[in-house]
């Protein structure tokens, strides 16, 4: 199998890391950024010239064409772009504040956008191509605490499967990732968490423990590096791929509600068209 370039943003811990190791174990080159390049030092010292580390703010869009276009300068093609990077947004609807709200999106929807669009030349120019989206289960469902966090991830779902349409007649794959839990600190030291109101304490403490028996059997970051590479090999790689085993169940019962929901006010519907 011919040797392929990638491009993955947020590379310094979790999925990011894990992927750029797997693509360098097997021959691969990766352009990897992180906003603390320092973080890669082990992996430059390791894997040599295969790897360019970037220094990237994902939020910054004219540094995400110029980081783009010095990884295709640099390995002269680009064949996976990866849009990792990302944080988890704690906070009930009513706590969010009006940054922490525009920061979640700034990060997790502007920034996959904007370094989309910075690789997409080099892809069509080429004929080929996969764009890889990191989402969620909490892409496709709702829970909460994180109505934030959703709110970014149902954006870039969207806007994701408009540009698979859009660009698969320049041969240009796209794919959303959708882990469940998977123990790579994304509710930890990286998660941001806005100012409690006292009002919710109750609700807010239920809804912790909800979130913990959905992620009592997390997800091992490092056995995602296999499956995210039989996606990138794919011949006719999916539009959505569940990382995980609970993404499955918790879809099946979320969208059979909203099936039945909809049949039942279906007459509704009908007597709103006229």
């Amino acid at each position: 199998m011919t040797a392929k370039t990638w491009f993955i943003t947020g590379a310094s811990r979790g999925f990011g890391r894990e992927w750029t190791i797997a693509a360098l174990d097997r021959g691969d080159s990766v352009a990897a950024t992180a906003r603390d390049t320092s973080t890669l030092d082990d992996l430059a010292d390791r894997y040599g010239d295969r790897l360019l580390p970037l220094q990237l703010d994902v939020t910054d869009r004219a540094a995400d064409f110029a980081a783009v276009a010095q990884a295709h300068e640099h390995f002269g093609r680009l064949d996976v772009v990866v849009n990792n990077a990302g944080y988890g947004q704690f906070g009930l609807v009513e706590e969010l504040s009006e940054a922490e709200l525009r920061d979640q999106l700034e990060t997790n929807l502007f920034g996959a956008v904007w370094v989309t669009q910075a690789a997409l030349p080099f892809l069509r120019a080429q004929g080929s191509g996969h764009i890889l989206q990191v989402s969620s289960i909490g892409g496709i469902s709702a829970f909460p605490n994180v109505g934030a966090y959703h709110a970014s991830k149902w954006a870039l779902e969207g806007i994701s499967q408009s540009l698979a349409q859009e660009v698969a007649g320049f041969g240009v794959h796209v794919t959303l990732i959708e882990p469940g839990g998977f123990s790579t600190d994304w509710g930890g030291s990286s998660a941001r968490h806005a100012q409690p109101l006292p009002a919710y304490d109750t609700f807010r403490e239920q809804a912790a423990e909800q979130r913990r028996s959905r992620t009592a059997e997390s997800g091992d970051p490092t056995a995602s590096g296999v499956a995210v590479l039989q996606i990138v090999d794919a011949d006719e790689p999916p539009l959505r791929a569940f990382f995980g085993k609970a993404p499955l169940g918790i879809a099946e019962q979320d969208y059979e509600s909203r099936l039945a929901t909809w049949r039942e006010w279906q007459p509704v519907a009908l007597a709103a068209q006229g």
